[in-house]
C-alpha cells in the first residue's frame, strides 16, 4: 500500500511539475509586475511602500528556504545569494536604512518599475528548477 502511495505521489509530482516548469520564470516575472502595477494604482505613499516592503519580504523568505533546501547545486546558492542581496538592497533603499537615503514619496512608482526590471534581469542567473521553487513559495506566501 505504501508503494502504491509513493509512486502516485511522484507520478502526479511529476505530471504537475512539466506546465510549471514551462511557466516558471514568467511567473516571477508576473509577481513582480503585478506588485509594481498595484503599487502605481494606489494614491496613499505609506500603501505604496508598505506593498513593497511585503513583496520583498516575501520574496527573501522564498529565497532563503530555496537556499537551504539542498535541492539546488552550489552555484545556484550563489546565484540565489546575490538576488538576495540585491532584494535586501532594494528594501534598504526604500526604507532608508543601512546608509542609504530614503526612497521619496513622489519616487515610489519610478522605484517599483526599477526593481521590476531589475529583479527580472536578476532571475536570469538562477536554473528553472530554482526558480520554479521561488515561485511556488511565494504563490504559497501570499
Amino acid at each position: 500500500m505504501k508503494t502504491r502511495i509513493v509512486i502516485g505521489t511522484l507520478v502526479m509530482m511529476f505530471i504537475l511539475t512539466i506546465p510549471v516548469l514551462a511557466g516558471g520564470k514568467g511567473e516571477l516575472q508576473k509577481y513582480f509586475s503585478k506588485t509594481a502595477k498595484e503599487v502605481k494604482s494606489i494614491e496613499n505613499a505609506t500603501e505604496k511602500r508598505e506593498i513593497l516592503n511585503q513583496s520583498f519580504n516575501k520574496a527573501l523568505i522564498a529565497l532563503n528556504k530555496v537556499q537551504s533546501s539542498g535541492l539546488i547545486s552550489e552555484d545556484e546558492s550563489n546565484g540565489i545569494e546575490s538576488i538576495k542581496a540585491n532584494v535586501q538592497e532594494k528594501q534598504d533603499e526604500l526604507l532608508g536604512n543601512n546608509g542609504f537615503e530614503r526612497i521619496t514619496d513622489s519616487q515610489l512608482n519610478d522605484f517599483s518599475n526599477y526593481v521590476v526590471e531589475d529583479l527580472e534581469q536578476a532571475s536570469v542567473t538562477i536554473s528553472l528548477l530554482a526558480l520554479v521553487i521561488i515561485v511556488i513559495l511565494v504563490v504559497y506566501l501570499l
